[in-house]
């Protein structure tokens, strides 16, 4: 500890007893320039010309009506076997939700897909994602033209 004590600086205003003013002391005179901002005076001279046309302005998103086509669906998983989708299926029903399992064949084999839905507004929608998220039912939103 004694030793960690004597390698410390010594304090602003304190002079060690060994230490002796020398050529290595700067004296107080001698402070850097000040620093100076031009920017001030030349940014408001600058101009800068450049040819640019209007941009595009973003067609608001339409907002679901009773007139309008579109449906929700909740896909709750997509199996290759048909009793993983009709395990799946009958969890659902014990949620009090409506699936059904659609089979499909594309290039990589035979899958069957269980959907929740259709609902015609998304506040049905997230109510039934809400419970499937409650038993860890991992879901995808799909949104198609009913």
């Amino acid at each position: 500890m004694a030793l960690y004590l004597v390698t410390l600086p010594p304090a602003p205003g304190e002079e060690s007893a060994n230490a002796s003013p020398g050529p290595s002391a700067k004296p107080a005179a001698q402070t850097p320039p000040k620093p100076r901002f031009d920017f001030y005076t030349v940014l408001p001279e600058q101009t800068i010309d450049v040819e640019v046309e209007p941009a595009e302005v973003a067609q608001p998103r339409a907002t679901t009506t009773a007139n309008s086509k579109e449906v929700y669906l909740l896909q709750a998983g997509s199996f290759r076997q048909r009793e993983d989708a009709d395990r799946r299926r009958a969890e659902l029903l014990l949620l009090g939700l409506e699936p059904r399992i659609e089979e499909s064949s594309a290039d990589n084999g035979r899958w069957f897909r269980v959907f929740v839905g259709p609902f015609d507004s998304r506040s049905k929608m997230a109510k039934a994602r809400s419970l499937t998220a409650g038993q860890d039912i991992d879901t995808l939103l799909l949104k198609r033209e009913g």
